[in-house]
């Protein structure tokens, strides 16, 4: 399917969740100067697959990942700045919309508390920027599929480590754990980290001047395109479903940021369908 042909598909898609939005009385906050876009509670999935996915619906292992990586590549892009306004709308704490839900920590924390200092909230590359050396260049660098709020402090002890389970509890962030060579997230976002790994992998391929990134099965991958482990991260996706907070912060990327989406979050089932 061509990149116009995807682009047409999204005005009846969003049409669609405009109406189902407007039924269940769900919006979300748009960002200053755009229209806002209704964000259903849930996206009604068979919308989703008669529009967005149709072209991967059937399909398995390479061919399915090629499918969704044209699909998905067709998206709106942000400079890293704009990233914090974005993620200030896509972590928001469903409990008070004036703080965020931090990644790793699980804290609400005010979104005005952003920065680089002590005790601030700042941008977690989930898949770590030098796994590839894309840094914060638009691209990988700022795509807010896998861009999540973190302490700093916790951030830094994160840093670039591949996935792994074990090590030591991390000092801040109860149910998280840390080694030399590692990170374990807490239990109710290992899910979320899978996919938000896969979702790169899939997304950036190489093909428009980014490294090719995949994960792989091993850790201290260092600069090089890779994030392990592979096997660790199925589980985790196995272990820990989408969630409706992950189902929103999908819904408000696709209606009101990039226009893309994460297709793991919608299909879990494609992780063991390709990998």
């Amino acid at each position: 399917m061509s990149r116009r042909h995807l682009s047409s598909c999204r005005r009846p898609l969003l049409a669609t969740l405009a109406a189902f939005a407007v039924l269940t009385g769900t919006a979300a906050a748009a960002p200053a100067g755009t229209p806002p876009t209704p964000v259903a509670a849930g996206t009604p999935l068979g919308a989703l697959d008669d529009t967005y996915y149709q072209d991967a619906l059937g399909k398995t292992g390479t061919a399915l990942k090629g499918a969704l990586h044209t699909i998905i590549s067709d998206q709106s892009k942000l400079t890293y700045s704009q990233v914090w306004d974005a993620l200030k709308d896509t972590d928001e704490d469903p409990s008070n919309s004036s703080n965020v839900i931090l990644l790793y920590s699980g804290i609400s924390e005010p979104k005005s508390d952003n920065g680089g200092g002590t005790g601030q909230w700042n941008r977690e590359h989930v898949w770590a920027k030098s796994h590839g050396d894309f840094g914060t260049a638009t691209g990988p660098g700022t795509d807010i599929h896998h861009l999540r709020p973190e302490d700093v402090s916790v951030n830094s002890v994160r840093g670039n480590k591949d996935f792994d389970n074990g090590g030591s509890e991390v000092s801040g962030a109860p149910g998280n754990y840390t080694d030399s060579d590692s990170f374990e997230p807490r239990d109710a976002v290992k899910g979320d980290v899978a996919r938000m790994i896969l979702y790169m992998a899939v997304r950036y391929e190489g093909d428009d001047s980014f490294a090719d990134l995949e994960p792989n099965d091993q850790v201290s991958n260092g600069s090089a395109p890779n994030i392990g482990k592979l096997s660790v991260l199925k589980a985790w996706s196995q272990e820990d479903p989408p969630d409706t907070f992950e189902k929103r912060r999908n819904d408000v990327i696709f209606d009101q940021y990039q226009h893309n989406r994460n297709p793991f979050v919608d299909h879990p089932e494609w992780v063991d369908a390709i990998w």
